[in-house]
């Protein structure tokens, strides 16, 4: 977002004192004004001025008082909910995720497509437009203000010029993203990879909101990764670090969508579950999905694996235990590189977390140090699927936060 200020001048400190506020009450509690002033080493002075302000734009609002103390009950400021609404899309490899949010990411509205990855590009982005036109209906009937459009892609994206450089799985090269939402929809547009939107969603809104150290892993047709590393998102050299999923931890000889052979997504994404499946049935094991896949066409889904899951189908246990030891090997080398605090894993494969899991933490026991197993936990992402367009959501809060005056002059 242009800034309408040079460095170094008054407007420039009053805007960084103002994002201050809004930070720090976005990563706790209601606090009062002299609360306030303590967690960010402001004067009560300055601090009452900027909550005046950002009262004025609707970005905070007084919640009631705090009456647990001796003295006169403080009033307590609070981030409002009402400040603006927030669309998020994800383009997934065979779906649109759409939601629509308040401020502080509750969902008002939500639309999920499934598209043929195979139709024209310009298709699917008109598709994802016509989603984001009932969205903004939604918003136009509620009489509220629209802050921006959040987009998140599988892929490597150049954040500065809101360009997809290449998405391996969409087989997309060089695509103006953010020139073309602009264009559609005259609204701000933020576009991120779709692993580094759901690690700031976590950051902002999930598991890792005090947490400054995490790894988020986006599992289902790829694996993608979002590095928050001394509480910031770690983007590398050149802006697109993350492609975790095309690593070669296993060895292996399957072929990529990227090219190459071997990448660790191939072993733990959700084809590779799908194909231990088929591998199993094939050999004459015996499932409750067998009779599901009678034809010649027959496919096998995830909802059908997760519903055989749940009766505790022992082949396609199997079948999760196996992926899970394969995602358990590209994680304990995470774990080993970075020592994080948390890795969190969102996505598609998300679902089967609590049959994941288990082979995931055998392997790290395995092949972690030591001294380093202890330090990191491994979680299912509260947001589950919904991780990355919730991350598409954090992409205009965060520049909400970090900007408060551009809310106010939109």
């Amino acid at each position: 977002m242009k800034r309408l200020y040079r460095s170094g001048d008054q407007t420039l400190l009053r805007e960084i004192n103002l994002s201050t506020v809004l930070l720090t009450l976005q990563q706790g509690k209601a606090v009062s004004r002299a609360g306030l002033a303590t967690l960010t080493g402001l004067n009560k002075t300055t601090i009452s001025n900027l909550v005046e302000k950002l009262s004025e734009w609707g970005l905070v609002h007084e919640i009631g008082r705090d009456t647990s103390g001796n003295g006169r009950p403080a009033t307590l400021i609070a981030l409002n909910p009402q400040a603006g609404c927030i669309i998020g899309i994800e383009l997934g490899v065979d779906f649109i995720s759409i939601v629509l949010t308040d401020f502080s990411g509750q969902i008002i509205w939500q639309q999920l497509a499934e598209i043929d990855p195979t139709i024209a590009q310009n298709l699917i982005i008109q598709q994802a437009l016509s989603l984001v036109d009932e969205a903004k209906e939604i918003v136009e009937s509620g009489q509220q203000r629209l802050l921006g459009i959040g987009v998140t892609v599988p892929g490597l994206v150049k954040v500065d010029e809101g360009l997809l450089l290449f998405s391996p799985n969409l087989q997309w090269r060089n695509v103006p993203l953010r020139q073309i939402f602009f264009e559609a929809t005259k609204l701000p547009i933020y576009l991120e990879n779709d692993a580094n939107a759901a690690a700031l969603g976590e950051h902002l809104f999930g598991l890792a909101r005090q947490t400054k150290n995490f790894v988020f892993l986006n599992i289902g047709i790829g694996i993608g990764s979002g590095l928050f590393l001394n509480g910031e998102l770690y983007r590398g050299g050149g802006g697109i670090a993350g492609e975790i999923g095309h690593t070669n931890f296993t060895a292996g000889s399957r072929p990529c969508h990227c090219g190459n052979r071997g990448c660790w997504e191939t072993s733990g994404n959700q084809y590779s579950l799908i194909e231990r499946v088929w591998a199993l049935l094939n050999v004459g094991r015996s499932s409750v999905i067998s009779k599901q896949v009678e034809g010649k066409n027959a496919q096998i889904t995830l909802a059908m694996i997760k519903e055989a899951a749940e009766t505790a189908d022992e082949m396609v246990l199997e079948a999760l235990a196996e992926t899970g030891a394969a995602i358990g090997l590209g994680v304990a080398n995470i774990i080993n590189i970075f020592n994080p605090d948390l890795i969190i894993i969102g996505g598609a494969m998300s679902v089967f977390g609590e049959h994941l899991l288990p082979s995931i933490n055998r392997i790290i026991e395995k092949h972690v140090l030591t001294e380093m197993r202890p330090q990191t936990k491994v979680l299912i992402s509260s947001f589950g699927t919904k991780a990355s367009v919730m991350g598409a959501i954090s992409l205009v809060v965060q520049a909400a936060l970090s900007n408060p005056s551009w809310v106010a002059q939109g």
